[in-house]
C-alpha cells in the first residue's frame, strides 16, 4: 500500500507552491457541466475554500455530462458541499442585489461557469479577477476547446453577443476565457461530456496557474 495522502501526487507536482492552493478563496459561479467538473477539480487539488454558487436542483437530463447528477432533485451546491469539506455551497441566483449584498472582494479569483447573459454581464463588472466560459453546449469535438482573451476568442455566436453586451455596459478591462472554435451543431440545448467536461478543466487549470503567479 502506497504511503501519503490525498494531495500527495498534486504536493509532488507543485512542491512549496502547493500552499498558495491552500491559501486561496476561489468563487465558482455555476454548478452544472461546466461548473461543477471546474469545483470538484479544484476541490480534489486543495485549494484551501471554494465557495460554489449555483440555485438549481439535479434533473434526469443533466445525467449525460453533471457530475453526482444521480442525486435528482437535490440541490446541486448541497450535493457538492456534502462531498467535500474544502466547497461552501450558496444555493442562490446570481442576480444584482445577490451581488450588493454579497462581498466577492474577498476571493483571490471568481469563476464565472453560468450561461445567465445578465449574471455574467454583473459578474464581469463587479470582479477584477475574473475567468469565464463560453458557450460548451451544441459542440462535440474537445480539441476545439481553447483559451484566450475575451476580446479575440472567435467562433462562437454566445461570446459575440457577450462582447456587445460587456460594450453596452461600458467595460474596457480584459480577462480569459474559455471558448470552443467549433460551430455549433445543433439548435436545441445539446450537450456532450466530452466538451463541457473539458471546459472545466480548462478553467480549474487556469485557475490553479493564475494563484500560483499571483
Amino acid at each position: 500500500m502506497q504511503s501519503g495522502d490525498r494531495f500527495s501526487r498534486i504536493k509532488s507536482l507543485l512542491g512549496d507552491d502547493f500552499s498558495l492552493l491552500q491559501k486561496a478563496k476561489i468563487l465558482v459561479c455555476g454548478a452544472g457541466g461546466v461548473g461543477g467538473i471546474c469545483a470538484d477539480t479544484l476541490a480534489r487539488s486543495g485549494v484551501g475554500e471554494i465557495v460554489l454558487i449555483d440555485c438549481d436542483s439535479f434533473e434526469i437530463t443533466n445525467q449525460n455530462r453533471q457530475l453526482y447528477s444521480e442525486a435528482c432533485g437535490v440541490a446541486k451546491v448541497e450535493e457538492f458541499a456534502s462531498r467535500y469539506e474544502n466547497i461552501k455551497g450558496i444555493n442562490e441566483k446570481i442576480s444584482e442585489e445577490f451581488l450588493n449584498d454579497f462581498d466577492i472582494s474577498r476571493f483571490d479569483l471568481v469563476i464565472d461557469a453560468i450561461d445567465d447573459m445578465r449574471a455574467k454581464i454583473l459578474l464581469a463588472l463587479k470582479s477584477p479577477k475574473l475567468i469565464a466560459s463560453m458557450g460548451s453546449a451544441k459542440r462535440l469535438d474537445a480539441t476545439q476547446v481553447k483559451v484566450d482573451s475575451v476580446w479575440r476568442c472567435s467562433g462562437d455566436p454566445f461570446a459575440r453577443k457577450y462582447r456587445y453586451e460587456l460594450r453596452k455596459a461600458g467595460f474596457s478591462g480584459d480577462f480569459d476565457v474559455v471558448f470552443s472554435s467549433e460551430t455549433p451543431r445543433c439548435k436545441e440545448l445539446g450537450s456532450f461530456m466530452g466538451v463541457t467536461a473539458v471546459f472545466g478543466l480548462n478553467l480549474a487549470s487556469l485557475a490553479v496557474r493564475k494563484i500560483l503567479k499571483s
